[in-house]
């Protein structure tokens, strides 16, 4: 029998969904668990951050894997939801690529803690929201393969490099967050250009001499 005390049984699906206070939740969690890794944060220190008592944070999260879950699908659907409508406003594969770079630089900016979080919990998520998370994590991928693909078509990247120019595009993007601070140094947006820079200057086809 369900007491009052007891945390809320919920069904499989997407982490619940609630208002402001279940986001001062995730940013503060988003922080705790980057610096001090899932395993060695409690719900306490949580609850003791935020100002709230923990049976209110269960009100919103049955578990704290279950914030960790809702962390990690936030971030990955904010990243999809902010780089593909910039990236589809433009027309060649070139300004598609640059824009999908620093969009992405961007969101991770904003995103820091969170993004994070995702990058060193994502193999750590319940099975069940690890499947979720893949899905979107592959339609990314997918979305700037279709980038480098049509710059093949337009003659403008080399043929043959999407697979790997795709890993070495999100592994520049992502390796950021191991030692980028925001409001230390450069935007970045400007890094993320300088690689563009850097990558666009490698994957161009030399005219023939």
């Amino acid at each position: 029998m369900t007491t009052a005390s007891s945390p809320k049984k919920r069904r499989p699906g997407r982490p619940p969904v609630v208002a402001d206070a279940r986001e001062r939740i995730l940013l503060e969690a988003s922080k705790l668990f980057a610096q001090s890794g899932y395993e060695n944060s409690s719900i306490h220190e949580l609850a003791a951050a935020i100002g709230m008592t923990k049976p209110a944070i269960y009100h919103y999260f049955a578990t704290k894997q279950d914030i960790y879950d809702a962390i990690i699908l936030r971030t990955l659907e904010g990243l999809i939801a902010e780089v593909f409508p910039a990236v589809q406003a433009e027309t060649s594969a070139v300004d598609k690529l640059r824009v999908f770079m620093t969009v992405h630089a961007a969101y991770l900016e904003r995103n820091y803690w969170s993004f994070v979080a995702m990058l060193v919990g994502f193999s750590g998520m319940s099975p069940h929201y690890r499947e979720d998370a893949a899905r979107l994590r592959d339609e990314y991928e997918r979305f700037l393969r279709r980038i480098l693909e049509q710059g093949v078509k337009e003659g403008v990247f080399r043929a043959g490099q999407v697979a790997v120019s795709g890993r070495a595009v999100l592994s520049l993007l992502n390796w950021m967050s191991r030692w980028f601070k925001p409001g230390h140094g450069s935007k970045a947006e400007h890094i993320a250009l300088e690689y563009f820079e850097l990558l666009y200057a490698g994957l161009c086809v030399r005219p023939a001499s």
